[in-house]
């Protein structure tokens, strides 16, 4: 195992910061993101770029992309943000069942969209990216 793949809906908020963090903690890894409608071609929103970077990590040079059925296939895990995007995905690409999680799974929560939202909302998405970051990490490491 070596390539994980992080989906949300336009690529531009919640995956961009989770692919930062699971980048930043597994750097054997191959850790990509993609969107379920992506703004493709559009940079990382600017919120998400600062609150990444006062930890230190850099996704200014992130652009969108639309998630492939290559992608999923060549992941090893596919984390979502919501039960509604595994169920998207998974009835978009039935060969990945069994491949696909809910980064928060381990608190039984979908991660909201920050999009066009305040900062505030941005750091309640980022506080559950991170924990569900270091949750799955942790299982990751033990493989």
């Amino acid at each position: 195992m070596n390539t994980l793949l992080v989906v949300c809906i336009g690529n531009i908020c919640r995956s961009p910061m989770a692919q930062g963090l699971l980048a930043a903690q597994l750097p054997a890894w191959q850790v990509q993101s993609a969107g379920l409608e992506a703004l493709v071609g559009a940079p990382a929103d600017d919120i998400a770029v600062r609150l990444l970077e006062e930890r230190g990590l850099d996704i200014k040079g992130h652009r969108a992309s639309q998630v492939t059925r290559k992608m999923c296939r060549d992941a090893d895990m596919v984390f979502v943000m919501s039960r509604e995007q595994r169920r998207q995905l998974e009835g978009l690409y039935p060969e990945i069942c069994g491949r696909v999680f809910r980064l928060a799974e381990h608190s039984d929560r979908d991660i909201p969209d920050p999009y066009r939202q305040p900062e505030a909302a941005f750091r309640d998405a980022l506080k559950l990216i991170d924990e569900g970051t270091a949750s799955w990490v942790q299982r990751i490491r033990r493989l």
